[in-house]
């Protein structure tokens, strides 16, 4: 992960950072490889290829940012019923950034981690990425976390098999089930719920992504294709997340009348 950030990158992420808060978790939805690539009429494998490049961006400029969870989908479990071309080669490609890229996360000391089926995974990815743990495991700038032949729906089916061999087992009782008990069995347990959803592509829909931890996020869509995404399109994101009055269910009187909205135009220029 080469330095890919401009001068005026960090002129913008200088001024969002002090012009309100920034999100501890944002969750990525990568979406409009394949359609990038189709515009350009090139083969879907390119668009994946120029899509790992915004990745190198966009992770670069969260750690400066001060983000410390940065969770990207990055393959569903939906994704295995592709074309077995396209996912070998996905899955090479995956391996090939982790060989490339683990290196310089753990020199820009950031932590890497995945969620997700990692059993559905071939080998040689699954070597690769325990490699890429075990390397990264003590860094503290930034958590990556891959969403890696994941689903919502997976990860609660799984929570709740989980729990259901616990109460048959007599380690709690069905009393004791509570949110705070079932995030405790996500594969997000270590982490806290994302602030900021962003999806690039446009389509208007979460995909089977994190469905228990965005319950209160704040949704961001773009209509910018993910190899087009850029630190702007992510500040961007962010200047509406701080323009946002997050209630959680309350009204507004109940959260203070120090809260203001912030004019876009005041945090951001192009």
């Amino acid at each position: 992960m080469k330095k890919v950030l401009s001068d005026k990158d960090f002129e913008r992420i200088d001024k969002v950072k002090n012009s309100g808060e920034i999100p501890k978790h944002i969750a990525i939805i990568m979406d409009g490889n394949g359609r990038w690539a189709k515009q350009k009429g090139l083969p879907r494998v390119a668009g994946h290829r120029q899509g790992i490049k915004t990745v190198r961006e966009i992770v670069e400029a969260c750690a400066n940012l001060g983000v410390e969870f940065l969770t990207l989908y990055t393959f569903s479990t939906e994704n295995w019923q592709r074309p077995k071309t396209e996912v070998s080669t996905l899955m090479r490609l995956i391996v090939k950034s982790l060989k490339d890229e683990t290196d310089q996360l753990h020199k820009n000391n950031i932590r890497l981690t995945s969620i997700g089926n990692s059993e559905m995974l071939p080998k040689e990815v699954r070597e690769e990425l325990d490699e890429a743990f075990e390397k990264t495991r003590k860094n503290t700038k930034m958590t990556l976390n891959l969403a890696l032949s994941y689903s919502g729906r997976w990860e609660l089916t799984s929570a709740i098999k989980e729990i259901s061999a616990d109460v048959k087992n007599g380690k709690m009782k069905i009393e004791n089930i509570d949110e705070k008990l079932i995030s405790s069995y996500l594969n997000t347990s270590e982490m806290p719920d994302p602030e900021l959803l962003i999806r690039s592509g446009g389509e208007m829909r979460i995909s089977n992504f994190l469905l228990w931890q965005i319950a209160y996020s704040e949704i961001f869509v773009t209509d910018v294709l993910w190899p087009k995404f850029k630190t702007l399109n992510l500040i961007e994101a962010i200047v509406e997340f701080q323009s946002r009055e997050r209630r959680f269910g309350l009204v507004s009187e109940q959260i203070g009348k120090d809260h203001k909205k912030i004019r876009k135009d005041e945090k951001l220029s192009t």
